[in-house]
């Protein structure tokens, strides 16, 4: 029995890279590998749950087709659980293509597909009583999952006592202010990043963002930042905390890392500032490999990176 539930976006990722520069107007670029994985939020925090013994299930929606069972194989891999996927015909697994070009942010060519299907009916409400943390990734990406049908899933965890994690994809500059606070109070973990927590907030600080969502009624806020860190807020506390330094190959994956730091936090009861210091060693981990998952930490390498590597870790007046 999984003690974590993962939902929302699932996608096959095909890594091109990493390469000097942009192939020119009808140059062949050979590559020695173009790895196909396993890759959107959920599948990403559930594989790297997995790799810190933490038991996960995943539910989304893929097509019928190749690249649904390259999501399979990789969860089952990695000790996943992929029985809850469902798989549409009506649309294909959605792809992504990412560009990696040396000293260069990526560059990505991606087809939505199934993603667009899944809604908050697909989540099995029997599965969510027995669980102990609850993540949805994507939220207002997936068009047909519905804010105001979600609350009836937070509810629901709430009222079995089960944890529940959050994290957004806001595409463009669309105002999700109105759509995400009846949703805050019922979310005991918030995980936007600083651009996604502007346009929620309206605020450009990320101490005032994280603050405000908590204000809102988030029991955590967590606004990261990048290679910047991260600030924590809850109604009592506010934190900010450093990035450990790392040679990176592709930051791909950096932030669903860093979630599935937070939740390991809080299956094992940890204290915020020891939460913060592993998410960020989990994140940091993330980026040396190419992939969204290679490169991820076990729980023995985190701990052991955590306890030999200071990181700027300092509470916010």
């Amino acid at each position: 029995m999984a003690d974590v539930g993962c939902a929302g976006i699932l996608v096959a990722d095909t890594f091109c890279g990493p390469m000097k520069e942009v192939p020119r107007e009808g140059e062949l670029l050979a590559l020695e590998a173009m790895p196909s994985r396993a890759g959107g939020c959920a599948a990403n925090v559930a594989i790297d749950l997995a790799r810190q013994g933490v038991a996960a299930e995943v539910t989304g929606c893929v097509g019928r087709d190749a690249s649904a069972a390259v999501i399979v194989q990789e969860l089952d891999d990695a000790g996943v659980g992929s029985s809850r996927l469902i798989r549409t015909a009506e649309l294909p697994t959605s792809k992504t293509v990412i560009l990696l070009v040396e000293g260069q942010d990526r560059r990505y060519l991606h087809m939505f597909g199934a993603n667009a299907a899944f809604t908050a009916a697909h989540i099995p409400r029997d599965w969510l009583a027995t669980l102990k943390v609850f993540y949805l990734g994507g939220l207002f990406l997936m068009p047909r999952f519905r804010p105001e049908e979600f609350m009836d899933v937070l509810a629901l965890c709430r009222a079995h006592g089960v944890a529940t994690v959050v994290d957004v994809v806001i595409p463009g500059e669309q105002d999700c202010r109105r759509a995400i606070q009846p949703l805050l109070p019922l979310i005991d973990c918030f995980l936007p990043n600083g651009d996604e927590a502007r346009l929620l907030t309206g605020l450009d600080r990320p101490e005032d963002q994280a603050r405000a969502l908590a204000a809102g009624g988030a029991g955590l806020a967590v606004v990261t930042c990048a290679g910047a860190g991260a600030i924590a807020a809850r109604a009592d506390e506010c934190w900010r905390v450093g990035a450990y330094p790392m040679p990176v190959v592709d930051p791909s994956g950096a932030g669903d890392a860093f979630d599935a730091g937070v939740i390991a936090g809080l299956l094992r009861g940890w204290d915020l500032p020891a939460t913060l210091r592993y998410a960020a060693a989990l994140g940091a981990s993330a980026v040396r490999a190419v992939g969204t998952t290679a490169g991820v930490f076990t729980a023995a390498e985190a701990e052991s990176f955590v306890a030999e590597h200071d990181l700027a870790l300092e509470r916010v007046r």
